[in-house]
Parts: C-alpha cells; structure tokens; sequence
C-alpha cells in the first residue's frame, strides 16, 4: 500500500517535470511574462513603485542608472490588454520560428532582439527627445515585448516572406512581406495622430534585427530555406 503511494506521488511529479521541460523557449518567455504581470499587479494593489525596477526610462539609461531594466522592460506590461496581444501574437509566431531555427538560437535571438529594441529607443529619445511619431521621450517609462516581438516577425517575414498571415481584424490572409511593415506603419501613424504612447522606434529596432538575422540565415542556409517556402507556400 505505501509502496503505492510513493509510486503514484513518484508519478505525479515526473509528469509535472516532463510538463515544464517539454515547454518550448516561446511558452517559457510565455510563462515568464504572465509571471511579472501578475507581480506587478500585486505592486500595484500594495501601492509599491515598480516603475524604475522594471520600466525602461531613457533618462536613467543614459545616466547608468537602472541598466537591468534594458531587459526587464520586455518581460513587463502593465495592462492586460498589452499582454494578451503581445503574449497571443508570440505564442503563434513565436513558436513557428523557434520550430525552424530551434531553442538554442531563439533564446539568444530573442533577448539581445529586445535588447537592442531598448537601446534604439534610448539612443533615439536622447537624439529627438519626446515624438509621438517615433514613440521617444526621455522621461516617459516604456514596458513590453513588442521590441522582441517584431524581430521574430521580422525573421520570419525574410525566411518565408509569402507566408500568409492572418492580422487583427482583417478576414483574409495577407503576406508576412506586406502584413508586418504594414503593421508597423499603421502603428506609427495611430501614435502620430492620437497621441498614443506607442514605442514606435523600438519596434522598428527590433524589425532591424529580425531582418539582419534572416539575411543571415537566408544565406548561411539558402537550401534550407528554398525546402521551408516550398512547403508552406503551395
């Protein structure tokens, strides 16, 4: 009977265990991001000040002050709705990328995408100063994944760039080569004409990125890539 026990119990937590090592690098940034939303809600409700631990602000960059945030600012959202676009957006995109180019090199990509994304922002605000076009300012705080987010999009828009996707609202598919610069463009404008606090200038970073490495990879493994584009464009 006790020999039982143990067993199931011994059962029960090799399953969680499989569970949480079968997740894929995207579900664990995922998990991650739910994670400090959930922490920051909590900061919120206690009237604790999380802004300068986990926000991105040019002006403290720029003084060596908080330089861990060019990192926590990726995995930090504040609204809900900011989260469950971001975090739905990643999961799809996210995990088709990271199925081609493999754990191992998404993690890396994806970090220093989002960190470049943050000091493209920071570079641009200390340049311009505060423009709701570009989405700089040097004291307003910035949170998000859309930096890293837009550099996966951007890979994927090189290495199978007829890919069709769908966007938002729209009914019917459009090609990853028109569907994310269009995205990205529809994201400036709504920020130039209503004020909105849009990181415009981050998400353009993080595209460079994804273009950058998709050369690369488009290069590195041109047989590779033909194989992907015949078999996901008919």
């Amino acid at each position: 009977m006790n020999y039982r026990i143990i067993k199931t119990k011994q059962k029960k937590k090799s399953s969680a265990f499989r569970f949480f090592k079968n997740l894929s690098a995207t579900n664990w940034i995922i998990l991650v991001n739910v994670l400090v939303y959930i922490s920051i809600l909590i900061l919120i409700v206690n009237e604790v000040n999380f802004v300068d631990y986990f926000a991105l602000k040019p002006a403290d960059i720029l003084q060596g002050k908080y330089l861990w945030t060019l990192i926590s600012h990726m995995f930090t959202h504040v609204m809900f709705l900011h989260l469950f676009v971001n975090m739905l957006s990643l999961f799809f995109i996210g995990n088709f990328i990271e199925k081609i180019i493999g754990k191992k090199r998404f993690i890396p990509f994806y970090l220093i995408a989002g960190l470049i994304a943050g000091l493209a922002s920071v570079f641009l605000s200390a340049l311009i100063g505060d423009s709701s076009f570009f989405g700089t300012s040097l004291s307003m705080p910035s949170v998000g994944a859309s930096g890293a987010l837009f550099a996966v999009a951007g890979l994927m828009m090189l290495l199978i760039p007829d890919l069709p996707l769908y966007v938002m609202f729209i009914p019917i598919p459009i090609k990853a080569k028109f569907a994310i610069p269009g995205i990205l463009i529809f994201f400036a404008v709504l920020s130039a004409f209503s004020g909105l606090p849009v990181g415009n200038t981050a998400h353009f970073g993080g595209l460079i990125v994804g273009l950058i490495y998709g050369i690369y990879l488009r290069k590195k493994y041109s047989n590779k890539v033909r194989m992907l584009n015949k078999i996901f464009i008919h």
